[in-house]
């Protein structure tokens, strides 16, 4: 008996149902019309990102002498989140004592670190780690992802070399506070023709396309900024400057070091810090990613 008598209360408790519905989606709506959307959509504030390119050298200064903690004391004193490297050694050669230079300049600032060899050869020594040589990120933040993409490259390792894919263009996917940035790392190629430039910044493009949020690019371009084969990049990202030549770093004359960012990062403001810990100067940029 308490089954039937309970199926009518249940009956009539779904035709009342139904028939507010309508009433309650047009309330919610016009609530939500009202109170305008809830905290989790909203607009995020704008993020602050100190960035740097620096091409190290393999860990000689201007000098041309080996002295990995003079390029330490110099990215200390910068205090960056995100930190692109060039010219990196890993258990290269005698040049940089066979050591392992992203990581060690990892530990000593206490950042995350990627490398991305463009080169990778066969040890000295049976069993022995690999000699190469790259580039590298640094960041203060996590890295959640991370590759080595392939570009144009003629090969300095090679007699005859001819312009083919090999390994080198870094990227690493970081997050901070909340929001996912991609950071590229690049070293062009520093011939006088700009023929692998044009290939690489074409390659460079297409990489990048396949992202989106917010995106910095750091490197070494060996070319100024005026160079034609850079021009398909400045349609796209904007260079953060200043207008201070990065090289040598001794007296330097020609500005081919560049942090560049897509729309979705904002430059706050730029610099070149006097400094010959390597035979190029970095360049420094302090950025606020926009809110989405």
């Amino acid at each position: 008996m308490s089954l039937r008598r309970r199926h009518p209360v249940r009956l009539r408790l779904r035709l009342r149902l139904r028939l507010r519905l309508p009433q309650l989606l047009l309330t919610t709506a016009l609530l939500g019309a009202l109170l305008g959307p809830p905290a989790a959509a909203a607009s995020r504030p704008p993020v602050p990102l100190r960035v740097v390119t620096y091409n190290v050298h393999a860990g000689a200064g201007a000098d041309n002498v080996f002295d990995l903690d003079r390029q330490t004391a110099e990215l200390r004193s910068i205090k960056a989140d995100v930190i692109g490297l060039q010219e990196v050694d890993r258990h290269w050669g005698a040049r940089s004592e066979w050591r392992d230079l992203a990581g060690e300049l990892a530990e000593r600032l206490g950042m995350y670190v990627f490398f991305a060899p463009i080169y990778s050869l066969n040890p000295a020594e049976p069993g022995g780690p690999r000699a190469e040589y790259g580039v590298a990120v640094l960041s203060r933040y996590r890295i959640l992802s991370a590759e080595n993409h392939e570009i144009t490259r003629l090969s300095t390792q090679d007699p005859n070399p001819v312009p083919a894919p090999a390994p080198g263009f870094g990227e690493v996917v970081v997050r901070v506070k909340g929001q996912p940035v991609h950071v590229y790392v690049t070293h062009l190629d520093y011939r006088p023709d700009p023929a692998v430039r044009v290939a690489q910044v074409a390659d460079t493009r297409r990489i990048m396309a396949e992202d989106r949020g917010p995106k910095v690019l750091l490197g070494d371009f060996n070319a100024e900024p005026g160079a034609p084969e850079l021009a398909p990049l400045w349609a796209e990202l904007t260079d953060a400057g200043p207008e201070a030549p990065t090289f040598p770093a001794q007296d330097p004359v020609k500005r081919i070091d560049y942090v560049a960012v897509s729309k979705a990062a904002q430059v706050r403001r730029a610099w070149v810090p006097e400094s010959v810990a390597s035979d190029h100067r970095a360049v420094v940029a302090d950025l606020v990613l926009r809110g989405r």
